[in-house]
Formats: structure tokens, sequence, C-alpha cells
């Protein structure tokens, strides 16, 4: 019998809220982020060339690791103890840190500050585990889809607009302006989003392997192939961001480049939100494994194709193409992780697949940087291409279509009202 006091929850109102907050909290780490090989270059005065590249795949990487080893222990007490209370933590958790960024005096101490950004913060496997179990399953990819828009428009809007109250403020208040923003995108996750009561009970969840074996056979290495491809996705993008970086201040110099940083950033940004909000009619017309697999192959395509490029312009086109296919990746995995994952351990699992991508989010920068740092910035470039091949290998040989795709998403439209 349901409780005499409780209002069923709107998940549309939900979606709204986490729309908004999620907008917020990504433009305040895109409003520097992408500017974090200039910050060493500038503030810290790193000099160009491989100590840069050496130091950038550092610093990028640490918040990956570190977030990879707090990802499970967070989803699980989301599990226990709700979705709403660790996305509210996350968010205040990032806004410190990125906060103190802004104060850093070396190298060790950003990549230090970037490592307690990533065991603290985690908006976005909190966001998604909440619209995942709080939305019907029949407007599953729709409604990711529309999670991932803002985003892919928070990170088009951050480096744009970081971009240019750097050239007012300095590089330093841009940080302290992202963490602001982490801050106040907690409000509206306190007011307006709300969970189903039954997510809340304090009991313990049930033991998670237990669950996956009562589930439909094959669940677990299903599950398993997705955590990796996710991984290898954001390994491959992880490399290519901070090397595009690199490689425009290789062919423009430090004053343009850091132009160039926001607007190649913000265009790509457009991009991934424009491919979040479309790819759900794709597959109506045909399979998660057949667009996972063609973007992959997209993906490493047109990396490869910035590894070679000579200029600016032809570089920040392929790698707003290659965000672009990416935009349709990320919620299609994302839905087909929800799809495979058994309600009662969901937010184990998106913390376990937050895991995974965060690995990819250390690796990638790290990979890249240590590669650029001996053989050349376009060789990391070239390696973040073949590494999306990789991924089209995997996804196209090894996933499985989730069960309820068919009935998911070829017999019912995006809910309209």
């Amino acid at each position: 019998m349901a409780h005499p006091y409780y209002v069923p929850v709107d998940w549309r109102r939900n979606l709204a809220a986490l729309w908004l907050a999620e907008f917020t909290a990504i433009l305040g780490f895109s409003f520097a982020f992408p500017f974090l090989p200039l910050f060493l270059h500038r503030e810290l005065h790193i000099p160009n060339g491989p100590q840069l590249s050496f130091w950038t795949g550092i610093a990028a990487s640490a918040t990956g690791f570190t977030l990879a080893l707090t990802s499970p222990i967070w989803g699980r007490l989301a599990d226990r103890y709700g979705r709403k209370p660790m996305l509210i933590r996350a968010m205040i958790g990032g806004g410190v840190s990125v906060g103190l960024m802004g104060l850093a005096q070396s190298a060790l101490q950003l990549t230090v500050l970037r490592g307690v950004q990533g065991a603290s913060s985690g908006t976005v496997a909190a966001a998604t585990a909440l619209v995942a179990t709080e939305t019907p399953s029949e407007h599953l990819a729709w409604a990711l889809g529309i999670l991932n828009s803002a985003i892919s428009l928070g990170n088009a809007g951050g480096p744009a607009t970081g971009g240019l109250a750097a050239n007012f403020v300095g590089l330093r208040a841009i940080f302290l302006a992202g963490g602001a923003l982490l801050l106040l995108a907690a409000v509206p996750v306190l007011l307006f989003v709300q969970e189903s009561p039954r997510r809340l009970v304090r009991a313990a969840a049930p033991p998670t392997l237990q669950v996956l074996r009562a589930a439909r056979p094959g669940t677990l290495q299903a599950l398993a192939v997705l955590m990796l491809a996710q991984a290898l996705q954001q390994t491959s993008l992880g490399a290519a961001q901070q090397l595009v970086v690199l490689r425009l201040l290789d062919l423009t110099g430090a004053k343009q480049a850091q132009a160039l940083t926001g607007l190649t950033f913000a265009v790509a940004g457009i991009a991934t939100a424009l491919a979040a909000l479309t790819y759900s009619r794709l597959l109506r017309r045909t399979n998660y494994r057949t667009v996972t697999t063609a973007a992959s192959v997209l993906m490493g395509l047109t990396l490869l194709g910035s590894a070679f490029a000579d200029g600016p312009v032809l570089l920040i086109a392929a790698f707003v193409l290659s965000s672009f296919v990416a935009g349709a990746l990320i919620p299609a995995f994302g839905a087909m992780v929800g799809l495979e994952a058994p309600r009662a351990i969901q937010a184990t699992i998106f913390g376990v697949g937050s895991s995974a991508i965060a690995l990819g989010f250390g690796f990638g920068p790290l990979i890249g940087g240590v590669v650029a740092s001996a053989a050349g910035v376009q060789a990391g470039l070239a390696l973040a291409g073949g590494i999306a091949l990789v991924l089209a290998l995997l996804v196209g040989l090894m996933a499985r279509e989730p069960l309820s795709q068919r009935t998911t998403l070829m017999t019912a439209p995006p809910p309209t009202d």
C-alpha cells in the first residue's frame, strides 16, 4: 500500500532540475579544465615542450584515477542512502576543490588538488543514477540523451566564457569562478529533485554479484564489455582533449592558443550536445550495437585526421567531428548499462561504470602526455585515434543488444508533455 502522504515522483520535473544542475556543474568544471596546459605554462612557469606535455598528462589524469577509486564507494552508498545526497555531496566537493586550484603555486599542488577533485566529486554518475532509477524504461534512452545534452552544453559554454573571462581577470580567477558555479549547481537539486521513498530505505543493499547471477543470463559479461567500452572511449577522448590544446600551442603560440582553445571546446561541446539530443532518433531505425560501432569507427578516423592536420582550422574541424560522434557514444553506452543493470543495484553499477570512465579519464591524458613528450603531440593524437578503433572492434564483436531496446525505442515516441 502506498504511504498516505506519498506524492508520486514527477520524473519530468526531476529531469528538468537535473538538466539545469548538471549544466551548471559541468559549466563550472569546464570553465577552467581546457586551460590546464596554459595554466601550467603561463601561471606555473612550466616551459613548452616535453616538460609541459608531461605535467599536463600527470595533472589531467589525477582526477580520473582518484575518481575511479571512489566511484564504487559512492555508488554503493547511493544504493543505501539515496542518489540525491550523493549528487549534492559531489557538487560541494567539486566546488571546493576546483576553487582551490586557482590558488595553486606549483604543478605538484595543482596535481594534488586535481586528485582531491576526483575523490570528492562525480556529479555525472550520481545524476545518471537518479535519472535511470526514476525514469520509466521506455523513456530511458531519451532521458539520458537529454541529460547528456546538459553535460555537452556545459562543456561548450564553459571554455567559451572561461576563455573570455581569462582575458580580463586571468587564468587563476576562472578556477575560483568554476568552483562557485559547482556550489550553485546544488541549489536546483536541493529544491526540486525528488526520489521515490523505496530508493531511500536504509537497509543494506543486496550483494551485487548475487543480484547479477540471478539476472538475465550473460548480464555480468555484457556489463563487463560495456564498462571496458566506456573506459576505452574516455581514454581516447581524454588523450585527445589535452593534446589538441598542446597542438594549438605549437601551431599558433600561447596568446592565440588561449582564444582558440575556448572556441574549439565551445564548438565541440555544441556538437556533442546535438548528437546527444538526436541519437535516439537513429536508434528507432537501427540498434545500439550498430550505432555504437559506427560511431566508434568515425571517432577513430576523425582523431587520426586531427593527428595529421597541419593547420589550426583542420585540427579544430577534426576534433569537433570526433566530439560529435562521442556525443552519441556517451549516452548510448549509459542507456545500455541502464537497461542491463538490475534496478536493485543500478546506482552501484553506475558507480562501477563511473570508475571505468574515470580510469579512461586518468589513463587518456597520462598516456597521451607520455607519448607526446617522447614522440611528439601528433603521435599522441594518432594513438587516441587508434584506441577508438580498438573500441569499435570490441563493441562490434562482443557487445550484445539490450533485451528491451526494441520494445522501448521502436514502439514508444519520446514524451511531448
